[in-house]
């Protein structure tokens, strides 16, 4: 894999960022649907909802991608972001690309004068977790996540 440059994704980079998105979808068990990949991706670049960074590799290609919004926490009454998405292509994983996709997430949080990023894991997903605490990432353990399906009226 030549050299890597993470930054922020441009429009020209749609069909590649839908492409790992929909991989990284497919991860996490939902059927793979490229069309819905691309206008979810699409949707939020154009909207400017999210900022997605994506690891470069030139010539070979997007490696993966970290999407993060925008969002508050009440308690400290600060700016955050939710890192809700980080993906690496499976033949580019353990080659230090999530290692800079966090890396660049926090530059950027910084940059943007957010306070703190928060992100979520599965359990199992034991490779992520070593690699969130070898960043000084701290686990949640007083909190529990709760989610509720909602049915659009």
């Amino acid at each position: 894999m030549t050299a890597l440059t993470v930054r922020e994704a441009h429009p020209t980079d749609l069909p590649a960022v839908a492409e790992l998105f929909d991989l990284y979808r497919q991860f996490y068990e939902q059927p793979a649907d490229r069309a819905l990949a691309q206008d979810f991706i699409t949707q939020r670049i154009q909207r400017r909802e999210s900022v997605i960074l994506v690891a470069d590799a030139g010539a070979d290609g997007l490696m993966g991608f970290a999407q993060l919004y925008p969002t508050f926490c009440s308690v400290e009454a600060q700016p955050i972001y939710t890192l809700y998405d980080l993906f690496v292509r499976p033949g580019a994983r353990k080659a230090g690309v999530g290692r800079q996709l966090l890396l660049a997430a926090e530059a950027r949080a910084a940059a943007d004068g957010m306070v703190r990023m928060d992100l979520t894991t599965a359990r199992t997903n034991h490779a992520a977790q070593s690699l969130y605490e070898s960043l000084g990432w701290v686990r949640d353990d007083v909190f529990l996540a709760y989610n509720r399906r909602v049915k659009p009226t």
